[in-house]
């Protein structure tokens, strides 16, 4: 057998491994994407849906600021948990990497990961009775003299920002971790026989090291983060509504379905300019 038979062979083989996957991404995404799609152009008369070609539901949300307010402050908190959770998941990460002994760093990530563990509805109405003006938090700040009246911490987005970040630390910890304990102590030695001090080694040498797993823990904190609607909900009410919530107010009342297709489709336009500026910034520092 030659060899571009035995390749044809093997490009089949592939092929049929990997069609059941195909078939089922086509069936439960693609499918219903492209029927989001085309819903998204259709338009609400009354009480009916009515499948006329239009751009009036995309206009309407470039023409109404509160629509475009509540993409912006989805942007916003994306993009402030995103960097909080980043500065405080590094250290905690490095921590268990390098100051941990190796027998107990699984214990340690365990301990980190026990958020995950809880139901996420349940972990964000255990925030909302600790931030709320009767909380655990304000109780005790009043108890020690330290404020004279409740602080606001939730139902704003102090709230939705410390419940998001609550979360998406772990989620980072494993990810940079996992790229931290990959570096060989040959870079440190090397950095420190040309002389850099632990600063340098750490800015010029582990950091730039890392940031593939910094990248990836940051992007999936971008996309669960933005497409959230639980957590804003329970801790940000509903004084400063981000996008997710507006798209379940005009499904559940308005009944608004071409509206909400299209808001979800703004929604997804946003995700992929930010994978393919994920996308195109690693590859650039691994070149």
């Amino acid at each position: 057998m030659t060899a571009t038979a035995l390749e044809r062979r093997e490009r089949r083989k592939a092929w049929g491994f990997a069609l059941p996957a195909v078939l089922w991404t086509a069936a439960f995404f693609l499918v219903p994407f492209l029927y989001m799609a085309a819903i998204s152009f259709w338009k609400r008369e009354g009480r009916e849906i009515v499948a006329t070609w239009t751009l009036d539901n995309y206009a309407a949300f470039f023409g109404k600021p509160h629509l475009l307010k509540a993409l912006v402050n989805s942007l916003e908190v994306t993009l402030t948990v995103t960097i909080v959770s980043i500065l405080l998941a590094y250290p905690l990460a490095w921590i268990i990497a390098e100051r941990v002994p190796r027998r107990w760093q699984r214990f340690a990530l365990i301990m980190a990961i026990l958020p995950f563990w809880t139901s996420y509805v349940v972990r964000s109405y255990s925030w909302l009775l600790v931030l709320s003006k009767g909380g655990v938090v304000n109780q005790s700040l009043m108890w020690m003299g330290l404020i004279a009246e409740p602080l606001e911490l939730s139902a704003n987005r102090t709230g939705t920002v410390i419940g998001f970040v609550h979360f998406f630390v772990m989620l980072l910890t494993l990810t940079i971790y996992a790229n931290l304990v990959q570096l060989s102590p040959n870079y440190r030695r090397a950095a420190a026989d040309l002389g850099a001090n632990a600063f340098q080694t750490f800015w010029h040498v582990i950091l730039p090291l890392t940031l593939p797993g910094i990248m990836v823990g940051a992007f999936l904190t971008f996309v669960l983060c933005i497409g959230d609607y639980i957590t804003p909900q329970i801790l940000g009410g509903n004084n400063e509504l981000v996008l997710p919530q507006v798209i379940m107010l005009q499904l559940g009342r308005r009944a608004d379905f071409p509206m909400a297709a299209a808001l979800s489709l703004v929604l997804m336009v946003v995700v992929t300019i930010a994978y393919i500026a994920c996308a195109r910034w690693l590859k650039m520092e691994r070149t």
